[in-house]
C-alpha cells in the first residue's frame, strides 16, 4: 500500500431528495439505503482502504455529523475528520483538506469521492484510480473519472474529450452542464462524451497551484491558516474564516478553467443514487418491477415500485404501480416515481406547514 495515497470523502450533503428517510440530521450517506447492512458512508470508507492506508482517508462533512461519522468508523481519529462550520459547496472544503494533507505528506496524491455512489465492481475501480493515482504522480495534471453513459440521461453533467485515438486517459476539452433530452441523445451520439461522476484525482501541489491560480483569494484566505493546521488551533482558525470563503464548486472554480485536466473511462457500473428511482434501478426486483428494501411484503396488481421501511414490517400493496412508498417512523410517503425530482420542493412545502421536526 502506497503512503503517498490519501483519499478524502466527501459526506456532507443532505440527500433531501431522499425525504423522509434522509434529512438534515441524519443524511442518506449515514443510512443503510441499499439494505446491505453497511451505510453507504461505511461502504464507501472500505471501498478505498483497499488502495489507501485507513489513517489517511479523511471525511469531509458538517460539523453537525462528527458523532455519525466516528460512530459509523470506528477505525478513524476524530482528526480525519475535517468540518464545514458552513454550507459552502465543494472548492472551499476541497482546498482545506489539499492544505491538510500538503501540510502532511508535499508528496501526496490524493483522490476525493463522493460518500454515497453506489459501485458495483470495486475491484475495477480501485485499478482505475490506481492508473490516475500514476498518471499524477508523473504530471502535474487534475483528473477525473468519466462514466460511459448508457442512455440520454439529462440527470447528469457530462465531460467532453479528445477524439482520436482510443486512449485510456484523454485531455478534457469542457463540462457541459445537465442537458435537455435532445442535447443528451447528440453526446450520446458522439461518442467521446462521458457522465461526471465527481470523482477527482490529483497530486495535493497540483491542485494547491490550481487554487492559486485560479481561486487566489480563497487560497490566500486558507494559507493564512498554515500554521494552525494539524493541530488544536486549527479549530479555531476554521471558524473564524471558513464562511468567508466564497460559495462555489471545484467544477466551476477549478476544473472548467484549467487546462491541465484529463479524464480516465471508467470500467466499472455506477450510480449516484441521488433520487429513489436511481435507487429502484440498481435494486433487485421481482418479476413485476418491484423493488424492496428491509421490508416484508404482500403485493397484489403492483409493479414498478420501490417500498422502504426503516424497520422489518409487513407491507401490504394492491392496485399500485410505479409508486415511491417510504415508511420511516412518524413519516409515511406514497409518491409517484415519475415526480421524484419534486421531492426537493416538496420538503419546503412541508417544512412551512408542518415544521421541521418531519424534515
Amino acid at each position: 500500500m502506497n503512503n503517498n495515497y490519501y483519499a478524502v470523502i466527501m459526506a456532507g450533503g443532505i440527500g433531501s431528495r431522499f425525504w423522509p428517510v434522509s434529512t438534515s440530521e441524519f443524511p442518506k450517506q449515514f443510512h443503510d439505503m441499499l439494505g446491505t447492512g453497511q451505510t453507504l458512508l461505511q461502504k464507501t470508507f472500505q471501498r478505498l482502504r483497499h488502495l489507501v492506508p485507513p489513517d489517511q482517508i479523511k471525511i469531509l462533512t458538517n460539523e453537525r455529523y462528527l458523532s455519525l461519522c466516528l460512530d459509523q468508523l470506528p477505525a478513524i481519529k476524530e482528526e480525519q475528520v475535517v468540518l464545514e462550520p458552513a454550507m459552502r459547496n465543494t472548492a472551499p472544503c476541497i482546498l482545506l483538506s489539499a492544505l491538510k494533507v500538503h501540510k502532511e505528506n508535499p508528496k501526496a496524491l490524493m483522490l476525493v469521492a463522493p460518500s454515497d455512489h453506489w459501485i458495483e465492481n470495486e475491484i475495477a475501480f480501485i485499478q482505475n484510480v490506481e492508473q490516475c493515482f500514476q498518471a499524477c504522480a508523473k504530471d502535474p495534471i487534475l483528473m477525473t473519472l468519466g462514466i460511459k453513459p448508457t442512455f440520454a440521461n439529462t440527470g447528469y453533467g457530462y465531460i467532453e474529450s479528445e477524439e482520436g485515438e482510443d486512449a485510456a486517459i484523454r485531455k478534457v476539452l469542457q463540462f457541459r452542464e445537465k442537458p435537455d433530452y435532445e442535447t443528451a441523445r447528440e453526446f450520446l451520439a458522439a461518442g467521446n462524451f462521458l457522465w461526471n461522476a465527481g470523482i477527482f484525482i490529483w497530486s495535493v501541489e497540483a491542485i494547491i497551484q490550481a487554487f492559486q491560480e485560479y481561486l487566489p483569494e480563497m487560497y490566500n484566505l486558507f494559507n493564512k491558516g498554515w500554521s494552525t493546521f494539524n493541530t488544536s488551533e486549527e479549530k479555531d482558525f476554521v471558524g473564524q474564516n471558513y464562511a468567508l470563503a466564497e460559495n462555489i464548486s471545484i467544477d466551476y472554480g477549478i476544473m472548467e478553467k484549467s487546462p491541465n485536466v484529463f479524464m480516465k473511462s471508467a470500467d466499472f457500473d455506477w450510480n449516484d443514487l441521488g433520487t429513489w428511482g436511481a435507487l429502484h434501478d440498481k435494486l433487485n426486483k421481482d418479476q413485476y418491477n418491484n423493488a424492496v428494501v428491509r421490508a416484508s411484503n404482500y403485493l397484489k396488481d403492483a409493479q414498478g415500485n420501490i417500498i422502504f421501511t426503516t424497520t422489518n414490517k409487513l407491507v401490504v400493496v394492491d392496485g399500485i404501480s410505479d409508486y415511491i412508498i417510504v415508511d420511516k417512523e412518524n413519516v409515511l410517503l406514497i409518491y409517484p416515481k415519475e415526480k421524484e425530482q419534486h421531492i426537493k420542493s416538496l420538503l419546503s412545502e412541508i417544512a412551512t406547514n408542518f415544521g421541521e421536526k418531519y424534515t
